[in-house]
């Protein structure tokens, strides 16, 4: 599934590029699949970019499961590429201070990549674990011309990265947002009968905001969800979101993920 999120950020480089296609941007002619080699290749993408650059989404792993940062790349006319190499080098200190790391190897080099009808022909220096994979796939997954990724000889689509997903997946606000009231948030679940907790607090655990939130759908299915809260704050200061299930069962808390942003009045 394309989040909202994920698909708004490629609504807004494509409206830049004042265009809604794309072609092949060294002859013209729509790209053939990068060869299968082990040399460095120029690979060819078919996903335009504004001029002036635009915000995209990378995702690394919090806890065993991926987790959502926003990088801004550009300006250049290859977004999807743009957005690979983020993935390639890794968390900021910032974004592991947050709990992202990437089970992509170091130093993993992209060496080709071409989008044909819909599938991305992706060739990197490594090879990948399943996660780091997963990773990969949903970045690219973002882009409205993508729709599969083919990578080490398999094709996956959505539904082959559901299993790394968080039950809540926030991609808006990315870590180390600052954020104004009210807090919009943003993102994809599938939590039991759609149903999460959210919560606005700062430094020290004081609850600033709380409430109850519902997505599309859950229990098995993946849906979106988008909410605000009102809080209050009389200066600039550090806090989080957080977002966690009531277990059915005893009404513990689980599938906790907490977004460090700063608050601001």
């Amino acid at each position: 599934m394309r989040s909202a999120a994920a698909s708004a950020l490629v609504v807004l480089a494509l409206a830049a590029a004042g265009c809604g296609g794309s072609e092949d941007e060294t002859s013209g002619n729509p790209p053939a699949p990068p060869p299968p080699t082990t040399e460095p290749t120029t690979g060819t993408e078919t996903t335009p970019g504004p001029i002036g650059g635009t915000p995209v989404g990378v995702y690394f792993v919090r806890d065993g499961k991926l987790g959502f940062a926003e990088r801004s790349v550009g300006p250049t006319p290859k977004v999807a590429t743009a957005a690979l190499e983020e993935l390639l080098g890794g968390p900021t200190a910032s974004e592991q201070e947050a709990g992202l790391a990437s089970d992509v190897p170091q130093n993993t080099k992209l060496q080709a990549l071409a989008i044909k009808d819909g599938t991305a022909h992706v060739e990197l220096s490594n090879p990948l674990d399943a996660l780091g994979t997963a990773q990969v796939v949903q970045t690219l997954l973002q882009f409205e011309t993508v729709d599969r990724v083919e990578l080490e000889g398999a094709q996956r689509e959505p539904a082959d990265v559901e299993e790394f997903l968080p039950a809540i997946l926030v991609e808006s606000p990315a870590p180390g947002a600052e954020v104004s009231s009210p807090l919009k948030a943003s993102g994809t679940a599938n939590t039991f009968e759609a149903n999460f907790q959210a919560e606005v607090v700062e430094t020290g655990g004081k609850s600033l905001a709380k409430d109850f939130v519902t997505a599309t759908s859950g229990s098995g299915q993946r849906g979106t969800f988008e909410f605000e809260l009102d809080f209050f704050a009389d200066r600039q200061k550090p806090g989080k979101l957080i977002v966690y299930e009531r277990s059915a069962e005893d009404g513990s808390v689980i599938n906790k993920v907490e977004i460090p942003v700063t608050l601001t009045p």
